[in-house]
């Protein structure tokens, strides 16, 4: 089925609801397509501390819930689908999903990223049977059994600190000699007595059993510095060294820097086709919070706002 769109918003993540709150307050009827995981990666966080109105910790699940819930009663359409095509060649836009056809004169990318991972073979084998990389998903079943941290950044001691909640032992190992999250993070990790961290070092291979089911037992760690190789005792292994925007079907349209993010303009979320704009994650390889996600959504909608009313 074809369907007509004044504004078409691709991803439900802050950034995604917020274009969609601001747009439906503008009378634009904007539609907005979920993708995979309606409300982006805060639906696999645990308690959000830093999003502006809470006083207490919420929970990310429950934030994006309520922003998906907002979108939708200010006028937003709301398809829990996936776009699996796009095509910007002409004016007006054209979205697809595997059901219908959607056709745009402006569209909001807000697609987010996922999580990035080493691309050693051993992790793909035991990816779902002992290597993850959402503690929030994973976690539980590591009740009482010793695990590894793989990362240095905020996602990667947020991942250690909840994981203590399940886990024996939490070992967080990092490829440089200090941590790169925020310094209450590492404040709390640093005097969290079930966390010890072995510094310069990398994960070099994944041990494990393949039969009679698969599952970790261990992981060869190699000291970047000195070149030892380790062998660490282990139930699980938890990947956190950031997140790869997810821009591919994008890439024969917009220009894509080499990480992998959508170029716009300084200071704006204008790419470089007139009428598409680019928030959140999927852009933003700076700051990557949610309420600057929130900020560029914002600013997408108003400025699809005065792209529609200038034809």
């Amino acid at each position: 089925m074809i369907h007509n769109a004044k504004v078409l918003i691709i991803g439900s993540g802050p950034a995604g609801c917020t274009a969609a709150i601001y747009a439906a307050r503008a009378n634009l009827e904007p539609i907005m397509i979920c993708g995979l995981e309606p409300g982006g990666q805060l639906t696999v966080t645990t308690e959000v501390e830093n999003f502006p109105g809470f006083a207490e910790p919420i929970q990310g699940p429950f934030l994006m819930e309520k922003m998906i819930e907002q979108s939708k009663k200010v006028g937003t359409k709301i398809i829990y689908e996936e776009v699996t095509k796009v095509d910007f060649n002409s004016k007006p836009f054209n979205v697809y999903t595997a059901k219908d056809q959607y056709i745009a004169q402006t569209v909001i990318i807000a697609s987010g990223a996922r999580a990035r991972w080493l691309g050693l073979d051993s992790e793909t084998i035991f990816l779902g049977f002992g290597v993850s990389a959402c503690a929030t998903c994973d976690g539980f079943f590591f009740k009482n059994k010793p695990v590894l941290v793989i990362g240095g950044g905020n996602s990667a001691v947020e991942e250690a600190m909840h994981l203590t909640n399940h886990a024996s032992k939490v070992t967080l190992i990092h490829r440089r000699d200090s941590l790169r999250a925020e310094k209450i993070l590492q404040d709390r990790l640093f005097a969290n007595p079930k966390i010890s961290v072995i510094w310069d070092s990398e994960l070099l291979e994944v041990i494990g059993t393949l039969e009679p089911l698969k599952s970790v037992t261990g992981a060869k760690v190699r000291n970047i510095k000195t070149q030892r190789i380790s062998h660490l005792d282990c139930e699980g292994i938890f990947i956190a060294i950031g997140h790869k925007p997810n821009t591919e079907m994008f890439k024969p349209y917009l220009e894509i820097d080499p990480s992998g993010y959508i170029k716009t303009h300084p200071g704006t979320v204008n790419t470089n086709i007139k009428g598409i704009f680019a928030a959140g994650d999927v852009q933003d390889k700076t700051y990557r919070q949610a309420v600057t996600a929130a900020g560029t959504g914002c600013m997408a909608a108003l400025d699809a706002e005065r792209y529609l009313s200038s034809l």
